[in-house]
This record gives structure tokens, C-alpha cells and sequence, in this order.
């Protein structure tokens, strides 16, 4: 008897169904000689801070730095049932081995052995690793199990993330909310992701227009144009000089072009471009494939590559056919698959390309809902475009001479259309509108036929002149397409030729960066673009640059990517983390005062008695501004709790200047009424000590006829 556990339940019944599991059980499916369960994703996850000790309750700098000695696990909300089922599976006796059946991926890796560990099972564990859910895959996966050991690095370097992830979240969180008295959310790949939102955001308020001017010649369907003139009077004067005048050809340059087919998805392109053509956020795109690929429909999309290995090409042949007869495209598509172009064994690591399996195109698609559809519309787009052939064409551009002045135009000749021929059949077919390539062609071809006719030496006369203003624009704001783009490469620039290039994030990962930004409120979208909030750009001012760093953070990557290989320890990474923990920590203590203050909108209440700073109101007390000094009066204490009495602002001010306060609601529960008296203030070694004084009858008399008086 064996078991398998997989990451849902979804995957676990079609897993089920090959093996044999029919038989429904509380949590499991059971057949003959295997069992097989599920995960609900994360069933533990790393403990609060306040579990290893309780005093992390309360946030406070001094407890900093939290780095537990032995990482505790705890049950994901809603998920102990389950937990408790798998747990038990695991310690049955007649179970010869496990099998994990997680995604195939480090956080599948990470899901799996938290619960295996938890269980303290000693069960031998086998992997499955598979880019399919087609029954064909699953029945070789399980013909190919591997070794659990073979997959430690993996392990190690999931620990490491999350681990990663923990520390710097709860400490520089900490940190910088207690510094600043303000909470500042700080996370490890997030906030360097927030940091290029709020950069891009500075340089486009901060942009400052200039005018340019350029001089258009234009003739039958050709517009030349002028180089740009910063000088408006220079312009004027140029299309005065040439307007109605003839113009010579001067110089022609015909050069053979060729444009080559884009590689197939990987994760990251795909939702770049689901973006582009409908909006979805990564977010969105993520989670239709992931419905996809669990119904059959797609190979695994948690990828970082764009190539398949050799013994995958044979298949693409009937991939490419099946997809030209499903879309009736056969009439704009006519070449032989040249599979060469996507072929890489050593480009595919854990997960190739994402394609179409051969069981999606036995389903009827028209069942999908609209945005399944879409998404498969554009895999089966991306399978044509990247095994057609070249886009060639010749790019023309002419200059030509007027009274003395240069202007340039330029064109192309198409020869061969190619992969953009994939495109243009798809987009009148199901993308209609969607990117406007083309939209012109006859106007173009009309144009670049006048062009062709064109030689050195040939006049165009008369030519009409005319000035054109145009200003210089600034950068435009990110939308999902862009920032996918830039977190995959941000920082690769510093690195060496040879380094791995991995930028922010992984391409799992990335969409639920951008969903943490906008959910925390860092960011907001408008329309389809993504900008940083106030609370975001309050957040990156206040933050050292070690914190916020794209190359710091790609290094990351890159050494976690080492660990996988086994090329770097998971201690030499955990050291790393911890040094950057304590620099933030060391940076934090400091930060002059006035700057703490900086995000303080609180009311001064008076001048500490110890130090002699300044008092604040919090929450739960007033207290000295100075981290050094423990004066605090706490509005709730014991003193003042056996009298039914609160300390209020207008009382801790008169106690910072008088040292005592009249207060005429005291409660005895002795005598069960309530008397007047002075609050005293005294202080010892720092601490404050209450007592009371009762004062003389002449002066309550007194205060009664001031106050009858007054009335």
C-alpha cells in the first residue's frame, strides 16, 4: 500500500482516477493497494512571533531582533481537519511509501514537507514530478517516480524563502513601525517591487516638457520629415523656405530585413500579454491557467522557460495540426513546424514551454467559459507563431533635399509574412480590435509602392510645407504588462555576463506581489495602469536603500537558484538574511529624533519630568518621545483602577506641569460613594508612584463659591 499526497483535491481525483483510488473517504480516496490524499494548499505555516514568546504581543524596538532559535509551525486557518487526516496517513503502518504529488515546483516542495515533518512520519518519500495532468503523463510520472532525496536542495531553498520571507517581515516591519510610530509593512521582494512603482511615479510628477518643433514635406502619399529644431522661428522660416519648392532625392537605402518568431510562453510572457489584449491582471491570468492545467487543458504554467526538450518535438507536429483544423485556419497558414527554433534541453530545467496537451483538443472549448478561452486563444497563437517561419521584408529609407534642407522617410517591402501571418489570422478571427496591428494596410501598401518607384535624382514637385509642434513626453506609468516586465529584469544590469538572470520575484510569485501592493493599499490601480499610494511613497522615503533594492533582492533569487543546485548552503544564505536584519536594526537606532517624528500628528501633552523631552498620547498611555527614557503614564493602572478612574489628556497635562490634578470622581468601594482629592505625582529612579491628597474643607468651600460665581 503507498500514499500520495497532492497540493488539491482537484489534482488528487484526477490522480485517482489512473491509479485506481475510487473508493471515497473522509479526506482521501482509497483503492486496492493506494490512498490518496490532498494539502488545501498550505495546511502549516511559520508561527507568529508572539507564539515562541508572549511579550511579542506588544511591539516594542527593544525586543528586536526576532530570529527563532527552532522554527514552530502552526494550522493554517480552517485547515486542522484535513491536516489531521493526512497526519494520521502518514503514521498508518501499512503504508510502504509516500508519494509527493505537490505541484512540481519549490513552493509544492515546501507544502508537502512542512506536513510530512509536522507528522514526524519516517515513511520513504518518492516524487512525482510531471508538466501535465493528461492520464498519459500521470501513468509515465508514476512509471518515473524519483527519489524524495533528490529534491532536498529544492527543499532547502523553499525553507530559505520562507524563512527569508518571515524575518525581514517581522523585524524590519517592527523596526521601522515602532521607530516611526507608524505601521510600515516591509517585505522582501515586495518592497523593492513598490520602490520602482514610486521611482517611476517621482520622474513623471517631476518631468519637465520641452518644445520641439519638427517640418513635415508632403507629396502624393509620402510625409518626409525634419530632423527636430528646438527654435520656433528656425522652423517657421524652414517651412516658408520650402513650402510649394521641389524636392530632389538625394540618397536611397534598401536593406533586407528579417524578423524571428517569438520563443512559447513561459508564465511571466504570457501574462504580459493577457494584459495587453484583455486586461487580466497576472493575478487573473494565474488563476485561469491554474483551472486550466488541473482540467487537462494546459501543460504546467508555473514556468520559467520557453523551450521544450527533444523527445517532446515529436508531438508538436500533431499539436500544430490539431490547432490549424480546430481554428479553420489552414487557409492562412501554410508551412512545415520548424521545431529547431524551441528545442533546448538545457534551457528546460524543472518545466518546459507552455503548450496545449493533446486531450484539450478532444474537448469541446466552446464549454469554457470566455476568459478560459481567451487564454487558450492565445497559447494556441504563441504554439503557430514560434514554429512558423521568418517575418522578412526590406526597410527603405530615403532622403531628400529642399532648398537646402534634409528630410527622411522610411518604409518596408513585406516578402514573407511568417509568424506575423500566425498573427494577423488570429486577430481578425478572435482578437479583433484588441492591438490595431495593420489597421491601415492599404494606405501602407499604397505608400510603399510610391516609394519603390523612387530614385536618386527624381524631383517631387511641389512639395506643401509644414511646422509641426511637439513636446517631449515622460515616462509613462507602469500597468501590469510593464511591471511583470521590469520585476523580470530588474537588476540584472550589475550583474556579470555569466550570472543567472532572474529578477524580482519568480514567475510563480510575481502576480501575488503585485496583489499584496494593491490589497495593503502601497498601490492602487487606475485603469490599467499601476500607481503608488501616499502610505506607499511614505513607506520608500522612509527606508534605507539596502531595503528597497532591486539587485539585492535579484541576487536573492540567484543564490536561492544556487542552493536548489547545490552549488551554495542554506547557512551561507540564513547569514546573509540575519546581517541584514541587524543593519536595519543598527540603522534604525540612528534616525534623529525630529525624524521619528516626522509622521506624528499627535498633540504634545508636555515636557517629560525625567529627560526632559517631549510627551505624546499613544494608545494606551503617554510617553517620552526618548526610546532611553521609560517615563510612560499609563491611562489604565492599578492605582487608579481600585478608584473607577481613567487617566485622560486633560489630567496627564496638569500632572506634567503641576505634578498633581484635581480629580472630584474618585470612587471608594469601602464607603460606596465617590469623593474629591489631588492625584500626586512622584517620581523615583525614573518610575512614576501615585498617591493623593485630600484637600482642606476651607478650600472645597472656596472652590464652590468661585464656582457658584461663575454661574
Amino acid at each position: 500500500m503507498y500514499l500520495v499526497i497532492a497540493e488539491k483535491p482537484s489534482v488528487s481525483q484526477a490522480i485517482a482516477r489512473v491509479i485506481g483510488a475510487c473508493k471515497r473517504k473522509e479526506g482521501y480516496l482509497e483503492g486496492s493497494d493506494c490512498i490518496v490524499s490532498w494539502c488545501l494548499g498550505h495546511l502549516v505555516e511559520y508561527a507568529a512571533p508572539e507564539k515562541y514568546d508572549e511579550k511579542y504581543h506588544d511591539w516594542r524596538y527593544e525586543d528586536l531582533p526576532i530570529i527563532p532559535l527552532k522554527w514552530e509551525l502552526v494550522v493554517s486557518d480552517g485547515k486542522k481537519e484535513q491536516l489531521e487526516i493526512v497526519r494520521k496517513l502518514l503514521k498508518r503502518t501499512d503504508i510502504h511509501f509516500v508519494v509527493n504529488a505537490c505541484d512540481a515546483g519549490r513552493e509544492g516542495e515546501l507544502i508537502f514537507n512542512r506536513v510530512y515533518e509536522l507528522s514526524k512520519s519516517k515513511i520513504p518519500v518518492k516524487r512525482l514530478w510531471i508538466s501535465s495532468m493528461e492520464e498519459s503523463a500521470i501513468r509515465e510520472g508514476f512509471r518515473s517516480l524519483k527519489n524524495g532525496e533528490e529534491y532536498k536542495n529544492l527543499y532547502q531553498a523553499s525553507l530559505c524563502r520562507a524563512k527569508a520571507d518571515w524575518l525581514i517581515g517581522m523585524n524590519a516591519t517592527r523596526a521601522f513601525t515602532t521607530t516611526y510610530g507608524k505601521l510600515f509593512r516591509i517585505g522582501r521582494v515586495q518592497t523593492p517591487t513598490l520602490t520602482m512603482l514610486v521611482e517611476r511615479q517621482d520622474r513623471i510628477e517631476n518631468f519637465a516638457k520641452e518644445i520641439y518643433y519638427k517640418v513635415n514635406l508632403e507629396y502624393q502619399n509620402l510625409i518626409f520629415t525634419s530632423e527636430s529644431i528646438k527654435d520656433k522661428k528656425e522652423a517657421e522660416k524652414m517651412e516658408a523656405l520650402c513650402n510649394g519648392k521641389t524636392a530632389v532625392v538625394k540618397e536611397i537605402k534598401k536593406e533586407k530585413k528579417k524578423s524571428h518568431p517569438p520563443k512559447l510562453y513561459d508564465l511571466t510572457t504570457l501574462q504580459r500579454e493577457a494584459n495587453r489584449y484583455f486586461d487580466y491582471t497576472a493575478q487573473e491570468t494565474l488563476d485561469i491557467l491554474q483551472k486550466l492545467y488541473e482540467n487537462k487543458m494546459i501543460t504546467y504554467p508555473r514556468t520559467d522557460s520557453q523551450y521544450i526538450t527533444e523527445d517532446m518535438a515529436k508531438n508538436l507536429g500533431d499539436i500544430v495540426e490539431k490547432i490549424v483544423e480546430s481554428y479553420e485556419l489552414s487557409h492562412a497558414i501554410l508551412y512545415q513546424p520548424r521545431t529547431n527554433r524551441v528545442v533546448d534541453n538545457e534551457k528546460v530545467s524543472d518545466h518546459h514551454g507552455i503548450l496545449i496537451t493533446k486531450q484539450a483538443m478532444k474537448e469541446n472549448w466552446e464549454e469554457l467559459d470566455i476568459r478560459q478561452k481567451n487564454i487558450m486563444h492565445l497559447i494556441s497563437q504563441r504554439i503557430l507563431k514560434a514554429l512558423a517561419e521568418d517575418y522578412l521584408y526590406e526597410q527603405i529609407e530615403v532622403m531628400v533635399a529642399c532648398e537646402g534642407c534634409l528630410f527622411f522617410t522610411k518604409g518596408k517591402t513585406e516578402e514573407q509574412l511568417g509568424y506575423e501571418g500566425v498573427e494577423l489570422a488570429f486577430q481578425k478571427e478572435f482578437f479583433s480590435g484588441k492591438r490595431g496591428k495593420r489597421n491601415k494596410k492599404g494606405a501602407v501598401e499604397k505608400r510603399e509602392v510610391i516609394l519603390e518607384q523612387l530614385g536618386v535624382g527624381i524631383s517631387l514637385t511641389p512639395v506643401r510645407a509644414k511646422k509641426t509642434e511637439h513636446f517631449t513626453s515622460p515616462p509613462k506609468a507602469y500597468s501590469e504588462d510593464t511591471l511583470l516586465s521590469s520585476m523580470e529584469i530588474a537588476g540584472n544590469k550589475e550583474f556579470d555576463k555569466e550570472t543567472e538572470k532572474k529578477g524580482l520575484g519568480t514567475p510563480a510569485t510575481r502576480a501575488s506581489i503585485i496583489e499584496k501592493l494593491v490589497h495593503s493599499k502601497y498601490a492602487k490601480r487606475e485603469g490599467k495602469q499601476i500607481v503608488p499610494t501616499q502610505e506607499g511613497r511614505e513607506l520608500i522615503s522612509i527606508l534605507p536603500d539596502y531595503l528597497k533594492s532591486a539587485s539585492m533582492t535579484a541576487e536573492w533569487e540567484n543564490q536561492l537558484l544556487k542552493i536548489e543546485r547545490g552549488e551554495l548552503s542554506s547557512d551561507c544564505f540564513m547569514t546573509g538574511i540575519q546581517n541584514l536584519i541587524m543593519m536595519s536594526l543598527n540603522g534604525c537606532d540612528i534616525i534623529p529624533q525630529k525624524e521619528k517624528n516626522r509622521f506624528c500628528k499627535r498633540e504634545k501633552i508636555g515636557i517629560c519630568p525625567v529627560c526632559g523631552e517631549e510627551v505624546y498620547e499613544g494608545k494606551k498611555n503617554f510617553y517620552c518621545v526618548n526610546r532611553e527614557c521609560h517615563f510612560s503614564l499609563w491611562k489604565e493602572n492599578h492605582y487608579l483602577e481600585s478608584m473607577k478612574k481613567i487617566l485622560d489628556k486633560e489630567m496627564a497635562k496638569e500632572l506634567l506641569q503641576q505634578k498633581k490634578t484635581r480629580v472630584k470622581d474618585f470612587y471608594s468601594t469601602k464607603r460606596n460613594r465617590y469623593f474629591e482629592a489631588d492625584l500626586c505625582m512622584n517620581i523615583e529612579d525614573g518610575r512614576v508612584n501615585f498617591s493623593l491628597e485630600f484637600p482642606k474643607k476651607s478650600e472645597l468651600k472656596n472652590e464652590k463659591y468661585k464656582n457658584k460665581k461663575m454661574k
